[in-house]
């Protein structure tokens, strides 16, 4: 089967780390799999991934007159032009439920997003949450293949950055990009300074050198040295407002550790709160702090933890199982909307979104902000914008 993965960004993500596995298995299978990319990219965006190194990628624009037997939309803006790769049949991999991703003042925003999931795509989902949400609310009968693992690379012995205090101290890791609302990583390192942690470290996606108030910082690195990482610590701060099948903390039981997350939706599909990690109410502060300290002060409470979080590693399957499985769904794919029809869906969805945006702006009455010499100067001096840029991520910590 020849089939395009349509992603929007080649660049690190947990969600592109996921579409990354899929193909892969599927070329390793047989398939003619090509990775169309929606935004443009530089080759040292190319290098965090295995799969940068081994399937072909394509520029949705340089597709020229190629034909696919499947094309599979992989978020909501792949979805709103899925129909510009020529396919027999079209799909759709939801891995979250994107409104979420945008405050309610973007409605109209948001009502195109919830759109791509009404556009009659046949659909496979990750988790399910998703899976129900979508049953509940569309309509949608999809196929549910949870995300899997590679316990080649995770898993509790190998290389670590530095030991695990293992004396009474506790070492928090926060993993996450910065600047984004929903991964509130700037909170859960403010949570973690304020506990009594012993030290702070923080894994991102985001370019950036250190931070005031954290140990370590790992910006950017290959998949291959995150492991290494976890070792190096006790438990994983993660406070997401939104995720899909929510991957860190699943890696992190592989590697050893333990968690402390909100109650977002995805942290049931293996998450039990006191069993295999600490699960807090969703903006409960204090019990953010809290269970920090209790995993420092009571070490039977991180030991316990830590043994149930490697019983639900052990059990969870490799991404071979699960690809497998994604490979089946795709193979079980129905015929939904042909090419024209899709075009013509997302034409009609679009002319909603414009009017109602047209509206939307016409309320707005503030003025337009004119730059300031830090703009200018930001704008023209590099050095003086990455400090700028950075300073705003510290002040997501204060």
């Amino acid at each position: 089967m020849k089939i395009a993965f349509f992603i929007g960004s080649v660049d690190i993500s947990g969600g592109t780390y996921v579409i990354y596995q899929h193909a892969l298995h599927a070329k390793q299978a047989g398939h003619d799999v090509t990775i169309v990319v929606q935004y443009p990219y530089e080759v040292h965006q190319m290098q965090w991934h295995p799969a940068c190194r081994t399937l072909r990628f394509v520029p949705v624009q340089s597709l020229g007159d190629q034909q696919f037997d499947l094309a599979i939309a992989t978020w909501w803006k792949t979805a709103t032009e899925l129909h510009a790769i020529p396919a027999q049949r079209y799909a759709y991999f939801v891995q979250s439920i994107e409104s979420r991703f945008y405050p309610d003042e973007e409605g109209p925003l948001k009502g195109l997003v919830d759109r791509t999931y009404d556009l009659g795509l046949p659909t496979i989902t990750e988790a399910t949450w998703i899976r129900d949400f979508l049953h509940d609310r569309n309509g949608t009968d999809a196929q549910l293949v949870r995300n899997g693992i590679r316990k080649d690379l995770y898993r509790p012995d190998g290389d670590v950055i530095a030991r695990r205090p293992n004396n009474g101290k506790l070492r928090v890791l926060v993993e996450g990009p910065m600047g984004v609302f929903f991964k509130n990583v700037g909170k859960s390192i403010k949570l973690s300074k304020e506990s009594r942690a012993d030290s702070t470290w923080l894994l991102t996606s985001t370019m950036m050198g250190g931070m005031l108030g954290v140990d370590r910082v790992f910006s950017r690195v290959p998949i291959t040295d995150v492991p290494a990482i976890y070792r190096s610590c006790d438990v994983l701060v993660k406070l997401s407002y939104v995720e899909g099948m929510f991957g860190p903390p699943l890696e992190m039981f592989h590697c050893g550790g333990t968690a402390v997350v909100y109650d977002v939706t995805g942290h049931d599909e293996y998450i039990v709160d006191g069993k295999n990690a600490l699960v807090i109410r969703r903006d409960d502060e204090q019990g953010v702090v809290n269970a920090i300290n209790r995993l420092r002060d009571e070490p039977e409470l991180l030991d316990r933890l830590k043994a149930g979080a490697a019983e639900t590693a052990d059990a969870w399957p490799d991404w071979n199982a699960s690809s497998t499985g994604f490979e089946q769904a795709m193979s079980n794919i129905d015929a939904g909307p042909d090419r024209d029809a899709l075009a013509q869906r997302n034409a009609d969805s679009m002319a909603i979104y414009v009017e109602l945006e047209q509206a939307r702006l016409a309320k707005t009455t503030s003025a337009t902000k004119q730059p300031t010499l830090l703009d200018k100067a930001a704008a023209r001096f590099p050095q003086i914008a990455r400090i700028r840029r950075e300073w705003g991520f510290y002040q997501e910590t204060r």
